[in-house]
Protein backbone atom coordinates (compact mmCIF):
# COMPACT_ATOMS: atom_id res chain seq x y z
CA UNK A 1 0.00 0.00 0.00
CA UNK A 2 1.07 3.04 -0.88
CA UNK A 3 0.67 6.14 1.47
CA UNK A 4 0.48 9.95 -0.16
CA UNK A 5 0.68 13.26 2.26
CA UNK A 6 -1.39 15.52 0.58
CA UNK A 7 -0.65 19.50 0.85
CA UNK A 8 -2.77 19.55 4.45
CA UNK A 9 -1.46 18.26 6.93
CA UNK A 10 -2.50 15.19 8.43
CA UNK A 11 -4.88 14.50 4.70
CA UNK A 12 -3.47 11.40 3.97
CA UNK A 13 -4.82 8.95 0.72
CA UNK A 14 -3.90 5.41 0.10
CA UNK A 15 -3.48 3.31 -2.56
CA UNK A 16 -4.13 -0.10 -1.69
CA UNK A 17 -2.89 -3.08 -3.02
CA UNK A 18 -5.46 -4.81 -5.04
CA UNK A 19 -4.43 -8.05 -6.26
CA UNK A 20 -6.59 -9.80 -9.04
CA UNK A 21 -7.25 -10.33 -12.84
CA UNK A 22 -10.21 -9.96 -15.13
CA UNK A 23 -11.73 -12.17 -12.62
CA UNK A 24 -12.01 -10.12 -9.89
CA UNK A 25 -9.60 -9.24 -6.86
CA UNK A 26 -8.89 -9.71 -3.56
CA UNK A 27 -7.82 -6.50 -1.18
CA UNK A 28 -7.25 -6.28 2.64
CA UNK A 29 -9.42 -3.48 3.35
CA UNK A 30 -8.53 -2.81 6.66
CA UNK A 31 -5.50 -4.26 9.02
CA UNK A 32 -5.24 -2.83 12.68
CA UNK A 33 -1.65 -3.34 12.93
CA UNK A 34 -1.33 -1.38 8.98
CA UNK A 35 -3.40 1.91 10.32
CA UNK A 36 -1.34 1.76 13.79
CA UNK A 37 1.84 2.30 12.18
CA UNK A 38 0.33 4.74 9.01
CA UNK A 39 -1.92 6.77 11.60
CA UNK A 40 -0.39 7.38 14.75
CA UNK A 41 -2.64 7.54 18.08
CA UNK A 42 -6.05 6.76 15.70
CA UNK A 43 -8.04 4.09 16.81
CA UNK A 44 -11.29 3.38 14.53
CA UNK A 45 -14.24 2.73 16.35
CA UNK A 46 -17.47 2.85 14.69
CA UNK A 47 -17.96 1.57 11.11
CA UNK A 48 -20.63 3.72 8.54
CA UNK A 49 -22.45 3.01 5.46
CA UNK A 50 -24.50 5.27 3.39
CA UNK A 51 -26.29 4.85 -0.11
CA UNK A 52 -26.73 7.42 -2.35
CA UNK A 53 -28.00 8.52 -6.11
CA UNK A 54 -26.45 10.27 -8.36
CA UNK A 55 -26.39 14.12 -7.59
CA UNK A 56 -26.78 13.62 -3.62
CA UNK A 57 -24.51 16.28 -2.02
CA UNK A 58 -23.40 15.50 1.98
CA UNK A 59 -22.04 17.67 3.93
CA UNK A 60 -20.03 19.19 4.90
CA UNK A 61 -20.33 17.75 8.29
CA UNK A 62 -18.60 17.70 11.64
CA UNK A 63 -18.32 16.62 15.16
CA UNK A 64 -17.08 19.01 17.76
CA UNK A 65 -15.23 18.47 20.37
CA UNK A 66 -15.34 16.52 22.90
CA UNK A 67 -16.59 14.12 20.15
CA UNK A 68 -14.57 15.21 17.46
CA UNK A 69 -14.56 12.35 14.36
CA UNK A 70 -11.21 11.15 12.36
CA UNK A 71 -12.69 9.31 9.30
CA UNK A 72 -11.01 6.85 6.68
CA UNK A 73 -13.52 6.66 4.00
CA UNK A 74 -13.82 4.83 0.87
CA UNK A 75 -16.56 3.80 -2.35
CA UNK A 76 -17.55 0.15 -2.32
CA UNK A 77 -19.79 0.72 -5.49
CA UNK A 78 -19.71 3.96 -7.60
CA UNK A 79 -17.88 7.01 -7.43
CA UNK A 80 -17.74 10.41 -5.67
CA UNK A 81 -16.40 13.58 -5.21
CA UNK A 82 -15.12 13.67 -1.90
CA UNK A 83 -14.13 16.68 0.32
CA UNK A 84 -12.60 17.99 3.14
CA UNK A 85 -11.83 21.30 4.73
CA UNK A 86 -9.65 22.23 7.26
CA UNK A 87 -11.23 23.65 10.57
CA UNK A 88 -8.49 23.49 12.95
CA UNK A 89 -7.90 26.41 14.84
CA UNK A 90 -4.36 27.98 14.13
CA UNK A 91 -3.98 25.85 11.32
CA UNK A 92 -1.42 27.32 8.45
CA UNK A 93 -4.14 25.62 5.77
CA UNK A 94 -7.77 26.57 7.78
CA UNK A 95 -10.81 27.25 5.43
CA UNK A 96 -8.46 25.28 2.74
CA UNK A 97 -9.93 22.63 1.38
CA UNK A 98 -8.46 19.07 -0.60
CA UNK A 99 -10.92 17.32 -3.05
CA UNK A 100 -10.35 13.77 -4.40
CA UNK A 101 -12.56 11.72 -6.92
CA UNK A 102 -12.86 8.29 -4.94
CA UNK A 103 -14.20 5.30 -6.53
CA UNK A 104 -15.06 1.38 -6.48
CA UNK A 105 -12.16 -0.95 -7.52
CA UNK A 106 -11.12 -0.22 -10.87
CA UNK A 107 -9.51 -3.01 -13.40
CA UNK A 108 -7.55 -0.87 -16.37
CA UNK A 109 -7.19 -4.22 -18.16
CA UNK A 110 -3.74 -4.50 -16.32
CA UNK A 111 -4.43 -4.17 -12.79
CA UNK A 112 -6.72 -3.23 -10.64
CA UNK A 113 -6.55 0.12 -8.18
CA UNK A 114 -8.35 1.52 -5.28
CA UNK A 115 -8.00 4.34 -2.89
CA UNK A 116 -9.04 5.14 0.58
CA UNK A 117 -9.12 8.91 1.81
CA UNK A 118 -7.81 9.76 5.69
CA UNK A 119 -9.73 12.82 7.59
CA UNK A 120 -8.66 13.57 10.80
CA UNK A 121 -11.02 14.89 13.51
CA UNK A 122 -10.73 19.22 12.62
CA UNK A 123 -11.69 19.03 9.48
CA UNK A 124 -15.21 19.38 7.88
CA UNK A 125 -15.93 16.39 5.18
CA UNK A 126 -18.55 16.15 2.43
CA UNK A 127 -19.16 14.27 -0.82
CA UNK A 128 -21.04 14.53 -3.68
CA UNK A 129 -22.39 11.11 -5.39
CA UNK A 130 -21.90 10.78 -9.04
CA UNK A 131 -23.29 8.44 -9.77
CA UNK A 132 -26.54 5.99 -8.99
CA UNK A 133 -26.24 3.29 -6.08
CA UNK A 134 -23.33 5.04 -4.36
CA UNK A 135 -22.25 2.87 -1.54
CA UNK A 136 -19.94 5.05 0.79
CA UNK A 137 -17.92 3.37 3.59
CA UNK A 138 -16.18 5.20 6.59
CA UNK A 139 -14.43 3.96 9.59
CA UNK A 140 -14.58 6.72 12.46
CA UNK A 141 -12.35 7.27 15.52
CA UNK A 142 -15.28 8.60 17.80
CA UNK A 143 -18.84 7.56 18.15
CA UNK A 144 -21.80 9.59 16.63
CA UNK A 145 -22.90 12.52 19.04
CA UNK A 146 -26.13 14.03 17.89
CA UNK A 147 -25.40 16.41 20.33
CA UNK A 148 -22.38 17.73 18.91
CA UNK A 149 -23.05 17.51 15.67
CA UNK A 150 -22.07 20.40 12.87
CA UNK A 151 -21.26 21.43 9.74
CA UNK A 152 -20.33 24.48 7.45
CA UNK A 153 -22.42 25.52 4.10
CA UNK A 154 -21.37 23.52 1.14
CA UNK A 155 -21.31 26.60 -1.23
CA UNK A 156 -19.36 28.79 0.97
CA UNK A 157 -17.93 31.17 -0.92
CA UNK A 158 -14.92 31.66 1.41
CA UNK A 159 -14.45 28.16 0.90
CA UNK A 160 -14.83 27.79 -2.45
CA UNK A 161 -15.10 24.53 -3.36
CA UNK A 162 -15.09 23.83 -7.05
CA UNK A 163 -17.83 21.01 -7.07
CA UNK A 164 -18.25 18.81 -10.68
CA UNK A 165 -21.05 20.69 -13.05
CA UNK A 166 -23.62 17.90 -13.83
CA UNK A 167 -26.24 17.04 -15.71
CA UNK A 168 -28.83 17.14 -12.73
CA UNK A 169 -29.60 19.43 -9.54
CA UNK A 170 -27.42 18.45 -6.28
CA UNK A 171 -29.62 16.96 -4.30
CA UNK A 172 -29.06 18.21 -0.29
CA UNK A 173 -31.46 17.78 2.72
CA UNK A 174 -32.79 20.61 4.48
CA UNK A 175 -30.51 20.46 6.86
CA UNK A 176 -27.21 20.66 5.21
CA UNK A 177 -28.89 23.60 3.19
CA UNK A 178 -28.80 25.58 6.58
CA UNK A 179 -25.63 25.30 7.73
CA UNK A 180 -23.70 28.13 8.76
CA UNK A 181 -20.51 29.94 6.52
CA UNK A 182 -16.99 29.18 8.08
CA UNK A 183 -16.90 32.69 8.90
CA UNK A 184 -20.22 32.58 10.55
CA UNK A 185 -18.88 29.06 12.38
CA UNK A 186 -15.76 30.81 13.59
CA UNK A 187 -17.71 33.85 15.15
CA UNK A 188 -19.90 30.89 16.87
CA UNK A 189 -16.64 28.55 17.84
Amino acid sequence: MKSIDTFIDGLKVFEMDVYGDERGFFVEEYSKERYEKLLENVEFVQDNVSKSAKGVLRGLHFQKEPYAQGKLVSVKFGRVFDVAVDLRPGSKTYGEYFSIELSEPVFDGDKWSWTQFYIPDGFAHGFLSLEDNTIFSYKCTNYYAPDYDAGIMWNDKDVAIEWPKMDIEYNISEKDKKHPTIKEFKLNA
